[in-house]
């Protein structure tokens, strides 16, 4: 019997060793969060012939880019490079055109998945972290749970290098790595609009009543609305900006679920957006909800005005909140942006107008089926923020200060959404929306993606990187997250291969793999030659640089009368058929027909012209790229592009020149 005991005993041990054994992963690269940064690392690595591992807690790829933002926030397109830029090619191709800002969820999410199989990238979803162990300064391996109980399917994941790509920055948290939460006061870091700002923009008229019983503060506040006093502008708190979903709804009969009563509906809670509403009279539905348009009758809902889809001040607890508290708040806000909607369309209080016209959206059937047509990513606009080897600041935006180590550009307006809402001298308002802009593309520090050397020594963080809280406001767009996803991965195989912390990886280097093969393959690389690349471009006549709307730094502007022109020159390394781009920027009177000079060989031209009818600018962006053409260009060659003002009657722009392998279209 005791025999029989022991034997049991050891084959027991026995069979969880193996158990144990399987739920062990080693790979060279682990990529926590399958955002869109996620996916785009992911692949970057897999292209730079390592192991990877992308590990996403959830059900879907992608992050807020399928998640809903749609519309997509650009800032200026000269930012957005290598393989984000591809990635909006690729949306091009499925809506027929070169490039597309403008998309469906469920097509960028396809978009992705198409990285994941071209890479054969390994993703394993439905698993997060709970621990991570480091030895000697380096992250050994992290623990994980399965994200809807039971086993985990792999338990531990060891890796040499580490990149977060969550928007919470749960791993760099796990790893100790330093970080902050909240508004830094002005004073930390010489600033200007960070910490409190009571300003304009999505800001409640005057004499808007907070209490309950108007007039009455005895009454209590209607929901919302914080107690808390106004503190001194440019003081640092912990408040975090608002959260929301951005909302994907549809207006075409057969693909339209109605917007039903949600679960917990409380119609106090919108109280204010009726006070509101009955004291400005608005004229539809923009002025609560920004609506912008997508492909095939659907919408990107976004926040807009003083009482909108944000949750304001609801999710202070959110960045480091466990799991469980996490799911309460993102449940909340799903549950008050879907009150919103039925009580715009339902409440009898609200003028029937308005109720008319949200009568017409609904829940798309073909979007989200397994999330019940709600996308499952809530807009984290920002949780941790990592303080690491460099602090990206206000003055790094403004171009006051200009790193050498760039591995990305940000172009964006420092953009903050409020943070609290208040009672200042008895009336209510929201406080923390921010929206500054008016400076160019600048770059983004290798060092603001890695920890401090003390810190840890093979961790990279592209989306919650170092930055102050109002310079993470321009910072933190989707194409931009990717961008960085993809320098963080270049770099973590630059360390692999070298054997090398972070720290140490040599950024020049960096810098010309990411421009070198900006597809992370060697597919022969696209040539831009920008008006202000001065050793590539030659001017005649006279022509005036504007800033605003440009394609990069800036634009050049004629009138027509004298001859004039702008001759743009690529430098070939390779030869080959390419197809040529002008950028094209909104330009008010811009000339009907714009004439243009091509050679391939530097001798011989042929003319090709564009229509200012033919320039369709579409988003958030300044302009369009518009074909010439193909050529067969030659390495070493002499060919040009030459814009001209012959046969102006109108503005002419030369702005900036593209060159793309015919292979990549």
């Amino acid at each position: 019997m005791r025999l029989r005991l022991t034997l049991l005993l050891l084959c027991v041990l026995a069979l969880t060793g193996c158990l144990t054994a399987q739920q062990v992963k080693e790979v060279d690269i682990c990529v926590y969060g399958g955002s869109s940064a996620g996916v785009i690392a992911g692949y970057t690595a897999r292209k730079m012939n390592k192991s990877v591992l992308v590990i996403e807690p959830g059900k879907r790829l992608g992050g807020l880019t399928s998640g809903g933002l749609g519309y997509t926030d650009i800032g200026n397109k000269y930012a957005i490079t290598g393989l984000s830029r591809d990635f909006y090619r690729r949306i091009g191709k499925h809506y027929g055109k070169f490039e597309q800002w403008i998309f469906e969820p469920g097509v960028a999410e396809r978009t992705f998945q198409q990285y994941i199989q071209e890479g054969d990238v390994e993703v394993l979803y439905e698993h997060r972290i709970t621990a991570a162990k480091k030895e000697n300064g380096r992250v050994t391996e992290i623990q994980l749970e399965s994200s809807t109980g039971g086993t985990p399917k792999h338990a531990v994941i060891r890796a040499k290098m580490f990149i977060d790509c969550s928007y919470e920055g749960d791993l760099l948290a796990k790893a100790g790595i330093s970080y902050t939460v909240g508004r830094e006061a002005n004073v930390q870091y010489g600033e200007t609009y960070n910490g409190v700002q009571l300003l304009n923009k999505h800001q409640f008229v005057d004499g808007i009543d907070p209490y309950k019983v108007p007039g009455k503060p005895e009454s209590g506040l209607l929901w919302g609305i914080s107690p808390g006093p106004l503190e001194p502008r440019g003081s640092g708190d912990k408040k975090v900006q608002a959260y929301n979903f951005r909302i994907c709804l549809s207006n075409d009969p057969a693909n339209r679920i109605p917007i039903t009563r949600p679960e917990d509906y409380d119609s106090t809670r919108y109280e204010l957006l009726l006070r509101l509403v009955l004291r400005r009279k608005p004229g539809d539905l923009r002025d609560m909800l920004k609506i912008d348009h997508m492909p095939n009758h659907k919408t990107d809902i976004n926040n807009n005005g003083a009482f909108s889809t944000d949750m304001i001040g609801m999710n202070y607890d959110y960045p480091e909140a466990d799991y469980a508290t996490r799911e309460k708040i993102t449940k909340a806000h799903e549950l008050y942006n879907k009150g919103l909607l039925y009580f715009i369309g339902h409440d009898p209080r609200m003028p029937e107008h308005l109720r008319k016209e949200m009568l017409q959206w609904g829940y798309p059937k073909d979007e989200y089926p397994e999330s019940d047509h709600w996308s499952p990513q809530m807009y984290v606009r920002e949780a941790r923020r990592m303080v690491g080897a460099y602090v990206m600041t206000q003055a790094n935006c403004q171009g006051k200060e200009v790193v050498k180590d760039g591995v990305g550009m940000a172009a964006y307006t420092m953009d903050s959404h409020n943070c609290q809402r208040i009672v200042v001298d008895g009336m209510v308002k929201n406080e923390g929306d921010v929206q500054i802009g008016g400076f160019g593309p600048y770059p983004i520090a290798y060092r603001s993606i890695i920890p401090k050397a003390e810190d840890c020594k093979n961790v990279l963080v592209p989306v919650c990187l170092s930055a102050s809280h109002i310079a993470y406001g321009s910072i933190r767009m989707e194409p931009v997250f990717m961008v960085l996803g993809q320098s963080a991965a270049a770099a973590a195989s630059l360390a692999i291969d070298n054997n090398q912390p972070v720290q140490d990886v040599n950024v020049a280097k960096l810098q010309e793999l990411l421009r070198t093969r900006p597809l992370a393959t060697e597919a022969t690389a696209e040539i831009l030659v920008d008006n202000d690349d001065a050793a590539h471009v030659t001017k005649t006549g006279d022509w005036k640089k504007e800033t605003r709307g440009a394609y990069g730094p800036s634009v050049l502007v004629a009138e027509s009368g004298g001859a004039k022109s702008v001759r743009f020159t690529p430098e070939v390394l390779r030869s080959g058929s390419y197809r040529i781009y002008t950028y094209v920027p909104k330009h008010a009177g811009l000339s009907s027909r714009t004439s243009i000079r091509v050679s391939e060989d530097g001798k011989s031209t042929r003319s090709v012209s564009y229509t200012a009818a033919s320039v369709q600018v579409q988003g958030q962006t300044s302009g369009e790229w518009v074909s010439l053409g193909d050529v067969q260009l030659t390495k070493g060659g002499h060919a040009y592009v030459e814009i001209t003002n012959e046969g102006a009657d109108g503005t002419v722009v030369a702005d900036a020149v593209l060159f793309i392998p015919l292979e990549q279209l």
